[in-house]
């Protein structure tokens, strides 16, 4: 039998746990479909033996009141902690930056924003979306485990060309001006590793270095960065250019390329105990859709929304499921 709820949330990254959490709270009937195991999204930590990392999102910063009520409440109850104010840049000397704005970090790492957020929402986890159909006045949608939802609003916080495969397999005839707005959404590529290292290690205090030219453009020590006090965890990032030209190597001649870059911040008796290489096809949006949501003409309730809409990263996340949230609730 199918699903009814009165909005259907597809992704529980930020953007989608925050809509669903608005939308909830307003009385409407809510469930999120998620194609991952867990939640998160680019809110990504990952347990490497006896230590964790976080291998998305690094950490997060506030520009906007909406968003900062929301890190107000979190960093009162523990859950997120000042990590720094500006990085070592260039290099493995001690050069702090300081430009006045708090960059934000999870305690136990990033996915624990979205654990808490989703305690009290309806999740239903490892439900990769097959298709999406208009039904009437509300939307068909279909999963590839055979679990299918009726609904009369829906979300969409995928990459942008993911959420327009699904509405392309069930012929859904978006207006002209909003597929093109939507085709427009661009985002390159990241390579990401994590290694388990045990020795000396020489990354700067506040435990990270950005050098953005650079091959590997970010480099951060979990443990210093206060997430894994039982291993030191490194997380190493390779730039949109060269996660480009690689994304299609194996994982093997990933760590082999990643291991050349961190040497000049590995002591001389550093053993490698254990990695971990994600690949991050969407990671930085690099053509951004000018408003924090679009919400479809023509069509019954349908919004998008995610990083790429009038925000990247964290923020611009959590901003745009907001938006999106209160564009259904006036459209509803």
């Amino acid at each position: 039998m199918a699903n009814k709820v009165d909005v259907l949330i597809v992704g529980a990254g930020l953007a989608g746990l925050l809509a669903a959490t608005q939308l909830q709270e307003a009385g409407k009937s809510v469930l999120v479909v998620e194609k991952a195991r867990g939640v998160g999204g680019r809110l990504a930590t990952w347990r490497l033996g006896p230590g964790r990392g976080d291998y998305g999102a690094q950490f997060f910063t506030v520009r906007k009141p909406g968003f900062q009520k929301f890190v107000d409440a979190w960093q009162q109850a523990g859950l997120v902690f000042e990590w720094a104010r500006g990085w070592a840049a260039g290099s493995a000397v001690d050069t702090p930056l300081d430009d006045g704005h708090p960059r934000y970090a999870v305690t136990g790492g990033m996915t624990a924003v979205a654990k808490q957020l989703a305690q009290s929402l309806t999740l239903h986890n490892q439900t990769r979306l097959q298709t999406i159909r208009l039904a009437g006045d509300g939307w068909d949608v279909l999963a590839e485990n055979g679990r299918s939802y009726q609904t009369d609003a829906l979300i969409l916080t995928p990459p942008v060309p993911q959420s327009l495969a699904l509405l392309n397999a069930g012929q859904v005839p978006l207006a002209e001006a909003d597929r093109t707005a939507l085709e427009k959404v661009a985002y390159a590529p990241c390579l990401s590793g994590l290694f388990w290292v045990e020795g000396e290690v020489a990354v700067p205090s506040p435990g990270a270095v950005q050098q953005p030219e650079a091959r590997i453009s970010w480099i951060a020590d979990n443990q210093q960065k206060g997430i894994s006090p039982e291993a030191t965890i490194i997380t190493a990032h390779a730039n949109p250019e060269l996660s480009k030209i690689w994304y299609e190597a194996p994982k093997g001649e990933l760590v082999g390329l990643f291991m050349g870059e961190l040497r000049p911040f590995l002591g001389k008796n550093c053993t490698v105990k254990e990695h971990h290489i994600h690949k991050w096809r969407y990671a930085l949006p690099t053509a951004l859709h000018p408003e924090r949501t679009l919400l479809a003409a023509g069509l019954p309730s349908l919004a998008f929304a995610g990083d790429a809409f009038n925000g990247p990263r964290v923020e611009g996340a959590a901003l745009s499921g907001l938006a999106a949230a209160a564009a259904l609730l006036k459209a509803i």
